[in-house]
Parts: structure tokens; sequence; C-alpha cells
């Protein structure tokens, strides 16, 4: 039996939770036999080269979770009762006349309506952090995460009246706490005032956009996007069907001018412009909220990256300026406290957040309860607000790296974002291709975007290239870029 147990110190947890987690498996699989004594704690502890306390806590925790009983002066025993109401597999059978008739297989490739696989979406490598210049764009820097706080609020998150809170089924309601949270401390941060019933928490922006969609578009909308812009979008509008019409992007964010009269529908990232990093000055805000209150068409602000600003004066949100309900605002938290953590909040008029929480209900009901009460208890402590701050502290101190690093390298290949956020926008010289220097890249450990495929273009300009800096420390900035320059002079 001891062939069963293998335990890796560092590896999947304390030993103590690799043990439990290894016999609790053996014994649902069937491997360890029911009228068989499992080893004395002495014996298992001597074969594993563990500390004999760590076999007798997990026969413990093993025991109080059901899956063993102890008999006296006998052992510990697997608990049958685990094992009730488990299908036993029936052997396969030779015989023709257990074999269904008619069509055997379905057609897949014929049944599908949609295929979201086909299209063209961003792929990042999985395992990114074995990378030496990880310039990759959208991760965080594990090392700024606040464990210790994170921690603290999900443990208090599970204490007992808090189980008994938010375990319940909420149909399809919000965390309270949280509701309030981001109307009283994340709205107010960037002009926006809203009523609770203004307010829904989602599965990340994204869950907020495809609602959205779902919601105000169909095959005879047209809207308005961004080029170049965010890709998922792109893809979330052309599954409606949607007509997309492009809006070219400049200096100062999305141009407006004749171009939106038609659009039902615009998505902007007017304070750090996806991809190109710019942000839409306020006379060109106000001009857009004319232009939609002349052309009767909603605006979709993704407030994409306003947390991580490192100006101190910051123009203020397109929603805080807007005076008629033609603004839905977008906001997540995905790049301050963790993007797999997946909180996101959509701010809209009292009927839209209606709307939206009976489609949302469909579809997952709610974000799951607890990380609600985890997140809010970050934000009521005021630890998401220290958070902010020491993320501006090393971003700024990266910003300002990569700008002397492409500016000594790649000499007028960029502009140094002005709000500040987490990339730097870089066209290459004539000639590149970004999508090749990205494999080449990869080949010296160095990850970067290539950037065609935020172009909504046929024929995408090929030397744009997105850098990230959030996940990167510092002292690597220089050194990958001169680097990445080398390959770069190497090509063209």
């Amino acid at each position: 039996m001891f062939h069963l147990f293998h335990l890796t110190p560092g590896k999947g947890g304390s030993l103590q939770q690799q043990l439990r987690e290894q016999i609790a498996a053996a014994i649902l699989n069937g491997n360890i036999p029911v009228d068989s004594p499992l080893p004395s704690s002495r014996k298992l502890a001597q074969q594993l080269h563990v500390a004999r306390n760590t076999v007798v806590l997990t026969y413990e925790h093993l025991l109080d979770d059901g899956y063993l009983i102890a008999r006296e002066r006998s052992g510990y025993y697997v608990n049958p009762d685990i094992l009730q109401g488990q299908v036993k597999a029936l052997p396969p059978s030779d015989s023709k006349e257990d074999e269904p008739t008619g069509t055997y297989c379905p057609y897949w490739e014929g049944r599908f309506k949609l295929k979201p696989s086909q299209q063209t979406n961003i792929i990042k490598p999985r395992d990114w952090q074995k990378y030496t210049y990880p310039f990759i764009y959208g991760q965080f820097d594990a090392s700024l995460f606040p464990t210790v706080n994170w921690r603290e609020c999900c443990r208090d998150a599970v204490s007992g009246p808090s189980i008994s809170d938010w375990a319940a089924d909420r149909f399809d309601n919000d965390d309270p706490l949280l509701v309030e949270q981001i109307r009283t401390r994340l709205l107010p941060r960037r002009g926006v005032w809203a009523s609770a019933d203004q307010i829904l928490v989602t599965v990340g922006a994204q869950q907020s956009l495809y609602m959205l969609a779902k919601l105000l578009l169909d095959n005879t909308s047209v809207m308005g996007l961004e080029n170049p812009g965010y890709v998922d979008i792109r893809n979330i509008a052309k599954l409606n069907p949607a007509q997309v019409r492009t809006i070219p992007v400049d200096k100062d964010g999305m141009i407006v001018d004749d171009r939106l009269k038609g659009c039902d529908l615009v998505y902007t990232t007017p304070s750090h412009q996806c991809p190109t990093t710019v942000t839409m000055p306020i006379e060109r805000r106000y001009e857009l909220l004319r232009r939609a209150n002349e052309d009767d068409f909603i605006i979709i602000e993704d407030d994409y990256e306003s947390e991580t600003n490192f100006k101190t004066n910051p123009i203020p949100a397109l929603k805080s300026l807007d005076k008629n309900d033609r603004v839905l605002y977008i906001g997540s938290l995905s790049k301050t406290l963790a993007p797999g953590l997946r909180v996101g909040y959509l701010v809209g008029p009292a009927e839209l957040i209606h709307e939206a929480r009976a489609l949302r209900r469909l579809m997952v009901r709610h974000p799951a309860a607890n990380n609600q009460r985890s997140v809010a208890l970050f934000l009521e402590r005021g630890y998401h607000d220290s958070l902010i701050m020491n993320i501006m502290r090393n971003y700024q101190t990266r910003w300002r790296a990569m700008d002397e690093a492409l500016t000594a390298h790649l000499p007028e290949s960029h502009d140094q974002p002005t709000f500040g956020g987490s990339c730097y926008w870089v066209k290459g010289p004539e000639g590149l291709d970004a999508s090749v220097l990205q494999e080449r890249a990869k080949e010296e450990s160095i990850l970067i975007e290539a950037g065609a495929i935020h172009f909504l273009d046929d024929a995408p300009p090929k030397n744009y290239f997105r850098l990230g800096y959030s996940s990167i420390s510092t002292d690597r900035i220089e050194p990958g870029i001169k680097k990445l320059a080398e390959l770069i002079h190497a090509m063209v």
C-alpha cells in the first residue's frame, strides 16, 4: 500500500494536504481494500520520511470527513459508506445484439450554429512565468499581490456568520456589501455616482460586454469599434451578428466625426485606449457625448486600466460627464487585484441593469457569492486602496525604465503613455513582421505581442507590437529591450 503515496515538499500544498488528498483518491478509486487496515502512523511516517504527526493529523482529518472509521486496537479502515452510490463500470460486451441500430455518432461539424473557436484571438503562453523577459500584457506580478490581506478577507468570508449570509441561494442578487463598496469607493474615484439598482457585478468586464451585445444588438444593428481596438469586443459583436463599423484612432483616441452617424452602439476605451495607450482629452469626450445625443447612439465606456494612473489630476470618466444616460460604464478589478478573480461591474440606467440581471441569471445566476464577499471585505478594509498605491509606485518605475530603454535601443518607435497603465504600443521599422519577431523572441526567452490582431483592416500593418511591463521586474526591462532591438535590427 505504501507505493500509492508519493509526497513532494513544496509542491501542491503542505505534506499533510498532499497525503490527505492521495489517501482520499486511493479510497474513492478502490485501491485500498475495505477490510484491510491502513498502515500505522509510525510505519507510514517512516516509509514516507515525514513526521509521525503529519500522518496522525491526516488520519484524523479523513476520519472527520467520513473517509475512515477507527476500530479499537485495530487501526483505521476505509469507511464503506463513502463508497456507496458509486456506479460500477460494466465490462464492454462483445455481443452484436447489444449494439444500437441506426446512426451511431452524430456529425458535430454540421450541428454547430456558431463556431467561436474559428475567430482570431490573442493567445498567451500558459508558462509565461518561465521566460526571462515576459513583456506579456494582462498578467500580474505575484510579488505585488497582497497575500496576507487577501488571505485574511477570504478567511473572514468563510466565518460562520458570513457563510450563513452568502451561502443561501441569492437567485440573481449580488452581495450588498460589494455593491456598496463599488458605489462608494470605486466609482467616486472616477467621478461616477450611481445607486445600488444601477450596478451589476459581473464575471469580469468580458461578461458585461457579452451581455450588452446580446441586449442591444441584432443583425440590423451597427456597432462602432475603435481601430485598432480590443479584439474580444470585435468577436463578441460578430457573434450576434452585428454590422461592425471601424472608427480610426489618432493621438487623442477614437476620432469623433460623421463616421459615428448611423451607429447604434459605440465602444470606446477613452482613459487608456486599447491597444495604443493614448488618452482621450476632455474636449473630445464632450464632443463624443454631443454626437451621441444628436445622432442617438449609446456609448460603452470600458474604463480600461483607469486605476493605474500616474497623473495627479486624471481626466474624469466619460460616464461622469454624461447627463442623458448615454454612457454604459464597465469597470474591473483584473488590472489591480488579480485577473484570475474575474470580478467586474456594469453601471447603467436601472432599466438596463434590470434586463442585464435577468440575462445574467440565465447564464450564471450571479458571480460566486463567497468571492464577492471576499472582495467586498478587501475593499471595505482599505486594502485595495493600499494595493493601488503600491502598484502605481512599481509600475511608474517600470514605465520610466521602459521609456528609457526604448529610447536608447529603438528610438522614435513609441510615445510614452501619458495616463500610465501597464504597457507600451511600439511601431517597429517598415518591413518588420512582428508576428515573425514574436516567434524569434520566444526562442530568446522574450515574450511580446504582435499588434496586427488589433486592426480590423483586411491588410493590417504588421510592424506594430505591444510590450507589457506589469509582470516583469524593473531590472530586466533594459536588457530585455536591448536583446529585442538586436533581433529587430537583424531582421530588417
